[in-house]
Parts: C-alpha cells; sequence; structure tokens
C-alpha cells in the first residue's frame, strides 16, 4: 500500500509498504481522510513532549514509522468512522479498535470531520473542561488566526463569552476573524510597547477572565506585562491563563509580580490533563453534530497523499490540509 513514511526524525515521503495487520482486538480501516495536524508535525521532528530521546512512541534513528494520529475511514462493514491508531493514519490504510472508532453523522464530510476532530475537540474541552467558561466572560485567544485558535473563538461563543478578543499573526485571517465570533482582533507583529497597549486596550475595564494561549513564547510574556499592577491597590482579580500550544516558542520568563499583583493561575492543556473517556467521546459527538448542521466551521485544504512532503512544512494558514489516499 501507499504510505507517507518517517525514517527518524524529518519530512515523511510517499513509500509502498507492507499493509497492516490488526491485532486481536483490532480491525482494518480503509483510510478516507488523514489530516496534517499541529502534533504530527512536532513529533516528526521530534520537539513535542511526548517525544523523548526516541521513545514514547515517536520515530528513533532508522526506524520506518507512518506519521499521523487520527483519521476518518471505513470500517469492514462500510460504516464511515474517524479513528486513531497506534500505526499512523497517513496511509491508504491503517488499523483501529472499537474503542477509538467514532461514527460520523451523516451528511458530515469525512475530511471535515477528521480536520476538526484535534483541534475542535482542544478547543471545546478547554473553555468546556479543563478551564470552564462562564456566560458572560471575556476571553483572549493567543494565536486565533491558526486553525484551533479560529475553532476557539467558536467554542467561547458556544460556551456563552460576553466578549472574544483574537490575537494572531497573519492579517488576512485577522480580518476573518469577526465572522466566526471575535469582537475583536490584535496584530502580534508590532512593537512590544505597542502590544501591550492593545492588550490593555481590548481588555477593557474589567479584564481578561480566561486567556487560551496557543503561542507561549514571547507573545505571552508581552502579555503578562500588560497585565501586571506596580501598586499595593487591594484587588481579588482572577485570571485563568491556559497554556496549549507553543508555536511562538517552548519557555517564557515569569515575573513574580504577574502571579502576585494579578491574580493569574497557569493551567496545562495537554496529553496530562485529559478528563474521563466518557467526557472526551460526549464532546466528540457534540462537535461531530455541531459540524454536520453548520453552526461549527473549520477550513480545510484537500490534498492528495503523494503530496505529502509538499505540504508538510508549510504554514496553513488558517486552513488544515487534510491527506487523501
Amino acid at each position: 500500500m501507499k504510505a507517507a513514511v518517517l525514517h527518524g526524525f524529518g519530512t515523511p515521503r510517499l513509500e509502498e509498504i507492507p499493509q497492516p495487520v490488526p491485532q486481536d482486538g483490532e480491525e482494518l480501516i480503509e483510510v478516507t481522510a488523514a489530516p496534517l495536524n499541529n502534533i504530527d508535525r512536532v513529533r516528526a521532528d521530534g520537539s513535542h513532549y511526548s517525544v523523548g530521546s526516541g521513545e514514547g512512541g515517536g520515530p528513533a534513528g532508522e526506524t520506518a514509522t507512518v506519521p499521523g494520529v487520527i483519521g476518518a475511514g471505513l470500517r469492514p462493514g462500510g460504516q464511515r468512522v474517524l479513528f486513531g491508531s497506534r500505526l499512523g493514519t497517513m496511509a491508504q490504510y491503517s488499523v483501529a479498535s472499537p474503542q477509538m472508532t467514532f461514527p460520523i453523522p451523516d451528511g458530515l464530510d469525512e475530511a471535515v470531520a477528521a480536520a476538526a476532530w484535534n483541534p475542535g475537540l482542544s478547543a471545546w474541552l478547554a473553555l468546556g473542561w479543563r478551564c470552564p467558561l462562564e456566560p458572560g466572560q471575556t476571553v483572549l485567544i493567543l494565536g486565533g488566526t491558526g486553525v484551533t485558535g479560529k475553532l476557539a473563538i467558536q467554542a467561547a461563543r458556544h460556551f456563552g463569552a460576553g466578549r472574544v478578543v483574537a490575537a494572531g499573526r497573519n492579517q488576512q485571517v485577522l480580518d476573518t476573524l469577526p465572522d466566526l465570533g471575535a469582537d475583536a482582533t490584535i496584530q502580534l507583529r508590532q512593537s512590544d510597547g505597542a502590544l501591550a497597549a492593545a492588550f490593555a486596550a481590548q481588555a477593557g475595564e474589567h479584564g481578561y477572565d480566561v486567556v487560551l494561549d496557543y503561542v507561549w513564547g514571547h507573545p505571552t510574556e508581552v502579555f503578562l506585562s500588560s497585565i501586571e499592577h506596580h501598586d499595593a491597590v487591594l484587588r481579588s482579580s482572577r485570571v485563568r491563563l491556559l497554556q496549549a500550544g507553543e508555536m511562538a516558542g517552548p519557555v517564557i520568563t515569569l515575573p513574580a509580580a504577574a502571579l502576585r499583583s494579578v491574580g493569574l493561575e497557569i493551567l496545562g492543556n495537554g496529553t496530562g490533563t485529559m478528563p474521563p473517556m466518557e467526557v472526551i467521546t460526549g464532546t466528540l459527538s457534540e462537535l461531530l453534530d455541531l459540524l454536520a448542521a453548520g453552526k461549527v466551521r473549520v477550513d480545510i485544504e484537500r490534498v492528495p497523499l503523494a503530496d505529502v512532503a509538499q505540504v508538510w512544512g508549510r504554514d496553513q494558514q488558517g486552513r488544515r490540509p487534510v491527506l487523501i489516499p
């Protein structure tokens, strides 16, 4: 069969490899769509925290692996499903257990469902479970121009945000975010002083209640400087910052004043912070129904599997590439 194949860390190439053989409790899945998610790229280059010294399921040495953590496909009986696989999804065939297959609603495009699963579930769990949003609260999304950030804007509206502010670098995408529910946008490509002033201005008198951060690095440092108080006024403020990505850098310098003068609370959102499986499956089902009803949108680009190397490192510009075998 044809598959995208990694030899060690780097960029996968299309190769011919043997068809996978299901283990006990698994079944063969004919893949119809495999999204190129950010986690696939950072695991492939070894920079994701789940890949350490070639361990944790990542590529190592010259071991050939197929990337892709999720996909859409057909079970042996023809049922359309989303699935996760231990063997990778960027191939004509993969394997999955029944516990990791989820039906796709009638009328929902398989490529759209596959593209929305990882970023959409991340956004919905972030604001619906990990850092529950209260109706009327103000939300800042750092990295709002990415696929996940755009879905997070929609999630914030879904959970009743009173005000949604989105920050990002791609001005063309920023201009489209009001259509998804953003009340204001902030261009990250400006001087530190101007950016801090923009964060402060868009926070209003009340300030931000929840910050969903997909960028980390220097933009987050500038944001933290914008909310510090340099006085001794007694306050009972609370700003919850949910760290969910590191597109601008893996580390920050954290001033003590940001924690002590503001009431800053920092949480993480990743594989180590997941809710019980029934919450995950229930949230995924809700998300798929919203997509099928046209109430949630994700922009995709269909790409032949043969072109995987060409699109692998490309700026997605708010559109998720979906590989079609």
